[in-house]
């Protein structure tokens, strides 16, 4: 059995060690948010925050998350409040939205290492996320909105 915690709930897996994060998550936990898009944490889909850090869960063996807490879009508490969802939802950013729950978990990680990121800063720390319907503008803009509104809250 592995534990770790999930969205702050605690769990016990009964998997191989070499298992994807992500299969656990949606397989045997029914947390869906995060999306299969490459396989390879190449597009981003799959996002979620381990321990705070941004990470690909489609390449993170359970193993090495035992113990560890693992946040998921639905681990936001009340998402629709979170100020990158509600930049999202601002700047209608989702086309087909495929992408956006790791898009969203990646801002999330960015704007907690970097509060007032510059184009260049976002644009290096997102290009492991890939759109296919090219809302990287939108994206941008929705960033430096949830950015502006982190700020003005303190």
């Amino acid at each position: 059995m592995i534990e770790l915690t999930v969205n702050g709930t605690k769990h016990r897996v009964d998997v191989v060690p070499e298992m994807p994060l992500l299969w656990v998550l949606r397989d045997e936990l029914g947390i869906t948010s995060a999306k299969y898009g490459c396989g390879v944490a190449q597009c981003g889909a799959c996002t979620v925050h381990i321990d705070g850090k941004a990470v690909r869960s489609c390449q993170s063996h359970i193993g090495e998350v035992a113990g560890k807490s693992v946040v998921t879009l639905e681990g936001l508490g009340n998402k629709d409040q979170h100020p990158v969802v509600q930049a999202w939802i601002e700047h209608q950013v989702p086309q087909c939205g495929y992408c956006q729950t790791g898009q969203v978990m990646q801002a999330i990680s960015l704007l907690t290492k970097i509060p007032k990121p510059t184009d260049e800063q976002i644009n290096q720390v997102m290009s492991g996320n890939l759109c296919r319907c090219g809302t990287y503008p939108r994206i941008r803009a929705a960033i430096h909105a949830a950015a502006a509104k982190k700020m003005a809250e303190k």
